[in-house]
């Protein structure tokens, strides 16, 4: 029974990234409510993993005067008449640099009968980097580095991010002004604060420097943050920065997210339970919420969690979560004929090939079979070596989209 379970939670996981598909979720928008037209030129812009996919399904429709997608190396692909930016994730790097240069000199290009198309998916906020006057590229890859490992959500990240961007928070919308600017975005974010997915380039800021400085401080990363950042977080705040965007010709519009995959991932097993609180904060709390679970049948979850790095070892949050289900699973001695997968609907968990993991009653037998301790494993942040010792690791390859974590829980 273990085998069909295993191959049951694969083939839901798989169900939730494909409702997820890029080309589908635009062109399902695009039919309930067509883009308006302008007596102008189309441009477009696609930022994310999901960008080309995003791409494809609009520009047979706008034929715009250019286009650029910037993506990951891994979801990168040739589309006629695009210009393709592949920069690096989640650590921003010079290709990102050279991409958000482009965007704001096609952004200051268009005019007031022109029409700017925003495509937007997770990861555009380090996919794009455009730093304020102060702030270098090397700035930026330390603040990331600080940042991911500190165990902030997402808000608060690019809370500080969007503060630090040309682009971010609104600022993609500003340097268009006053084109007319339509956003598409697919939510890698729970929740779906759309001023949070890539930063939101065509949204209001989620806050001030004043309250990113505060963020910082209060998690105690303050004096750990390069000194251009803290010297660009000093600078007064703008006043009217959100109400600024909102003036603005703007209509931002979701078109897909975590919550409609896990939709489609019950609609494949009608009995199955959708636990409708997402998995969210810290990695070992979600874990303790799973385990938790109790009576047989299949759970769906949703969500997205954090990892505070203590240890050197390799992995992420979706393969830190399912060793530590399966280590809580032994401790409260459940009964052999259960399975647990969590994985990123982007196919990339944390800076590994791996989506995440896929475990079982088997798995940690499996590990100390092959001379790897599970707890040492998880002390050190090492997930991905120890599931990859049981043969546990979920691959899928990149995806094409990113909607966020999926968790399947089966007992019988």
């Amino acid at each position: 029974m273990t085998r069909q379970d295993r191959q049951l939670a694969q083939s839901l996981f798989q169900a939730g990234v494909a409702a997820a598909n890029p080309q589908v979720a635009v062109l399902r928008a695009l039919h309930e409510r067509p883009l308006r037209q302008t007596r102008g030129r189309t441009f477009v812009v696609a930022v994310g993993k999901a960008a080309p996919g995003m791409a494809e399904a609009v520009l047979p429709r706008l034929h715009p005067s250019r286009a650029i997608v910037v993506t990951t190396p891994q979801s990168a692909r040739d589309l006629p008449g695009v210009e393709l930016h592949a920069a690096a994730h989640p650590v921003p790097d010079e290709a990102g640099l050279k991409a958000g240069r482009a965007v704001l000199d096609l952004a200051a290009r268009a005019g007031p009968r022109d029409h700017v198309v925003v495509l937007v998916s997770g990861g555009g906020s380090a996919l794009l980097p455009a730093p304020v006057e102060g702030v270098s590229l090397e700035d930026k890859i330390a603040l990331n580095e600080v940042l991911l490992s500190s165990g902030l959500d997402i808000t608060a990240m690019n809370l500080v991010r969007q503060n630090l961007s040309r682009i971010k928070g609104g600022g993609l919308a500003r340097a268009a002004a006053p084109a007319m600017v339509s956003a598409l975005i697919l939510s890698d974010v729970v929740g779906d604060d759309l001023r949070v997915v890539a930063s939101g380039p065509t949204l209001p800021p989620i806050g001030s420097r004043t309250q990113a400085r505060a963020c910082l401080q209060s998690a105690g990363l303050w004096d750990v943050v390069p000194q251009g950042v803290r010297v660009a977080l000093e600078r007064p705040d703008e006043d009217g920065a959100v109400a600024a965007v909102a003036r603005l010709r703007v209509d931002n519009r979701l078109v897909g997210s975590n919550r409609q995959s896990l939709e489609a991932m019950a609609a494949e097993t009608p009995s199955a339970t959708m636990h409708k609180a997402p998995l969210v904060g810290d990695v070992d709390e979600a874990a303790r919420i799973i385990s938790a679970t109790t009576g047989p049948g299949v759970h769906l979850f949703g969500g997205e969690t954090t990892v505070k790095l203590r240890g050197t070892g390799l992995g992420g949050r979706n393969q830190e979560l399912a060793l530590r289900v399966a280590l809580l699973a032994e401790e409260q001695g459940w009964a052999p004929g259960w399975v647990f997968l969590s994985g990123g609907t982007d196919g990339r968990d944390g800076p590994t090939d791996a989506a995440g993991g896929l475990v079982d009653a088997g798995t940690l037998g499996r590990m100390r079979a092959a001379g790897v301790d599970p707890q040492a494993a998880l002390a050190d942040n090492d997930s991905y070596h120890a599931l990859q010792a049981a043969g546990d690791l979920l691959i899928t390859g990149a995806t094409g989209t990113n909607v966020a974590d999926l968790q399947v829980l089966i007992r019988r």
